[in-house]
């Protein structure tokens, strides 16, 4: 049978003394999951370690750690594929997440980050109304749509890696903007733009969030917390129009205009654009003033070579920039945005790109 070596990070508050970190031999078979080994060394080694952990099957949350530096289940990772990831192939470092206090060794604070967070989204329904007599009817794709965020499990794995919550602590952060979501796209709801212009007015808010792609890729579930984020920020803008004092709204305006007309990112207009539009919405005092205050930030992008002081006054355009304005009309041309939820629709992602490029393919030679 194998022998694994746990080094688990240890803290108790009442000693008064620090984190330091403490090696636990634990023989197990490879299939077996880490949380099974971390109850092993506690139950026959030191009973005094600290884990969270409930349902041991991936449904309840509990037992949220960083495992080699990751942040994950501790009930859904497996002790062969942990030790794969080993920094020398042999020890299975595990600490407890990041960006929440910790209570005791792997114990982290969820009230005190975490829940504090999902409270600030309302995480309830707000129905328009008196309910109806008997049970709310919901069309068939309104849920579909929301069931990607349904299946969160608030295990807290995306907050830990959240690079945004690191910079700034006060981010509304990924598992709340996911919770956010789902009343946002829940039809029965009846403070979908009160909650937005919440969303988007907060300078910790869905504009806060740097695409690290960390919340992504760690969620046990398949939530996408990011995806959520970037659905909400669709649904105030593309929605709603909310002009908020972040510039989210103009940012993202400036950004599509720009592509569509030169088809590369111009640096030097960018910023500009997203704090006004057109010459009188640069005039504005506001606008000014933030013009004013990012000159530190332009001047480095000329020091750094990133914008050339030539391309201020030309920028290049795509030798097919026809192509991309064509994009553009037909988008334009839809009588609604359609979003596909791969979560639902379960289809392989190559699949669905080969099928897309023989459709436009067709609808060129037709």
């Amino acid at each position: 049978m194998p022998n694994y070596t746990l080094n688990i990070r240890r803290y108790s508050p009442e000693s008064g003394e620090p984190a330091h970190w403490e090696k636990f031999e634990v023989e197990m078979e490879g299939h077996r999951p880490v949380l099974d080994a971390i109850l092993y060394a506690r139950n026959k080694v030191d009973g005094s370690i600290g884990i969270r952990c409930s349902c041991q099957a991936a449904i309840c949350g509990s037992c949220g750690v960083r495992i080699n530096g990751n942040p994950a289940l501790a009930c859904n990772t497996l002790l062969r594929d942990a030790v794969a990831t080993a920094e020398d192939g042999i020890t299975i470092d595990i600490e407890p997440m990041g960006n929440m206090p910790v209570i005791k060794d792997l114990i982290v604070d969820m009230d005190a980050v975490h829940w504090k967070k999902v409270q600030r989204v309302v995480p309830w329904l707000i129905p328009a109304g008196e309910p109806p007599e008997r049970e709310y009817v919901v069309p068939h794709e309104a849920m579909v749509d929301v069931t990607q965020t349904m299946a969160c499990i608030h295990c807290g794995v995306c907050v830990s890696d959240c690079l945004s919550m690191e910079a700034d602590p006060d981010f509304v952060g990924p598992a709340a903007s996911a919770k956010a979501y789902r009343f946002v796209g829940d039809p029965r709801d009846a403070a979908t733009k009160d909650r937005l212009v919440h969303l988007a007015e907060d300078p910790s808010g869905i504009y806060d969030c740097t695409h690290c792609f960390k919340c992504v890729e760690v969620c046990p579930k398949g939530v996408a917390p990011m995806n959520q984020i970037m659905r909400l920020r669709r649904r105030a803008t593309g929605d709603f129009q909310i002009k908020d004092r972040n510039n989210g709204y103009r940012h993202e305006k400036a950004f599509v205009n720009i592509i569509e007309k030169w088809g590369t990112l111009h640096e030097a207009k960018l910023l500009p654009d997203s704090y006004g539009e057109g010459l009188l919405g640069k005039l504005n005092p506001e606008a000014q003033k933030n013009l004013i205050g990012s000159a530190p930030t332009a001047i480095r992008g000329v020091l750094s070579g990133k914008v050339a002081p030539i391309k201020v006054l030309h920028h290049h355009k795509l030798p097919d920039q026809k192509k991309v304005k064509d994009i553009y009309e037909k988008i334009h041309g839809r009588d609604e945005r359609i979003e596909l939820n791969l979560y639902i629709v379960g289809e392989d992602a190559d699949a669905l790109e080969e099928s897309a490029a023989v459709a436009v393919t067709e609808e060129g030679t037709s």
